[in-house]
């Protein structure tokens, strides 16, 4: 009888047993975890409005048919509080990159202070929350540590006067983040370069239960490290997003990329770092570059940065409608790229599981991403 009312439970609410953290098995706690529910946004009973290809018009689902979409590893994005995105900002013009990279003298310095003694000590902290579910306590808790420690690698290492952060609120719980260096010259203020990764984490049967192993997050956060220390000045303002909700439908990519659709502003260019630790198992290591629903010219930029700047070659590869992040900026019409750990075929098989453990990940693998990120950043912001 035990056993039945616990499987009825599960089977009627997402809730999640308290567990260890993924990737940090010391906290093991034994109860039952309901601090998850918002006032704002009831968790039971609500309707999402649910897109899962450009082609497909929107259908309301309940939670219960998102999680099952998860499982069953369908791309979506809930655009119910955004419809609006990609109706107020249409380019003119393609956007021309450079031939080739041509700020080698200025991009090496950066690189060559990248560490990942850094990102091991983040990604420590950062996988010891007992989730990061974007409507929990926990979510917003690993967000404020996240913004804390940004802002102190501002506070201590850089020029407040080119440096700035700020939360992007929404009405869950887990902030997105953005911090900016301002450009020098006035007349690219209204353009920006953006580097993003999303911070949230999900399991697909219970939504609570930590599991995703922050790979993203601490990659462009030790890019971000290097260019404050550094001293770097662009040209045109650069931004390092940290996503909230990327999981639930890219909710916090598709909330910033309206507001700055809205304001008019000219996005030059965003890539997307999403799982950049694991090493896939049938092909030799390598970046993997999406060339599906991404900016064609973009992505062809990013590859050559790879050629200049990171020690391990790249494989073009699929992901999907809606995969991550770069989806919002592109349907906003703005050029985005995403760059992954190999092959969409070969990645990490514990992904979105209890398994999802940083023992899986090679932080040298990550450190080619950061490499990729300073490099875009630099590049981009003078190009």
């Amino acid at each position: 009888m035990v056993k039945f009312t616990l499987l009825a439970l599960l089977a009627l609410f997402p809730l999640a047993l308290s567990a260890p953290p993924c990737s940090h098995q010391k906290h093991v706690k034994s109860t039952f975890d309901l601090n998850y529910q918002t006032n704002s946004e009831p968790l039971f009973g609500s309707l999402r409005l649910i897109q899962t290809g450009e082609d497909k018009e929107p259908e309301w689902m309940t939670e219960n048919d998102v999680m099952k979409l998860k499982r069953n590893n369908i791309n979506f994005m809930d655009v119910t509080d955004y419809l609006e995105l990609g109706t107020h900002y249409k380019p003119s013009n393609r956007r021309e990159y450079p031939v080739k990279p041509s700020y080698n003298e200025e991009v090496n310095p950066f690189i060559g202070n990248l560490t990942t003694k850094y990102m091991e000590e983040n990604l420590e902290k950062f996988t010891s929350f007992h989730n990061r579910y974007y409507r929990s306590e926990y979510g917003l808790e690993s967000s404020n540590w996240l913004f804390d420690h940004i802002s102190n690698i501002i506070e201590n290492h850089g020029d407040k006067s080119v440096l700035s952060i700020r939360k992007f609120s929404h009405n869950w719980k887990q902030n997105s983040i953005i911090a900016r260096f301002e450009g020098y010259d006035p007349d690219k203020s209204n353009e920006v370069v953006i580097v993003g990764a999303h911070q949230d984490s999900i399991h697909m049967w219970l939504p609570t239960f930590a599991d995703d192993d922050g790979s993203g997050t601490v990659t462009i956060l030790e890019a971000f490290r290097v260019l404050v220390t550094g001293g770097f000045k662009p040209q045109r303002p650069v931004e390092f997003h940290w996503y909230s909700a990327e999981e639930a439908g890219l909710l916090g990519s598709q909330a910033i990329s309206l507001e700055y659709e809205k304001q008019g502003r000219n996005v030059i260019g965003m890539i997307q770092n999403d799982m950049t630790g694991y090493i896939g198992s049938r092909s030799a290591e390598h970046i993997g570059i999406v060339n599906d629903y991404v900016d064609e010219d973009l992505t062809s930029f990013v590859t050559k940065l790879i050629g200049s700047y990171v020690d391990i070659p790249f494989s073009l590869t699929k992901c999907g409608y809606a995969c991550s992040d770069h989806a919002s900026w592109r349907k906003a019409g703005f050029p985005s790229a995403f760059a992954i750990e190999g092959d969409f075929s070969d990645s990490n098989p514990h992904i979105h599981s209890p398994n999802d453990l940083t023992k899986y990940i090679s932080y040298d693998h990550m450190l080619q991403f950061s490499k990729l990120s300073v490099s875009f950043a630099v590049e981009l912001s003078h190009a």
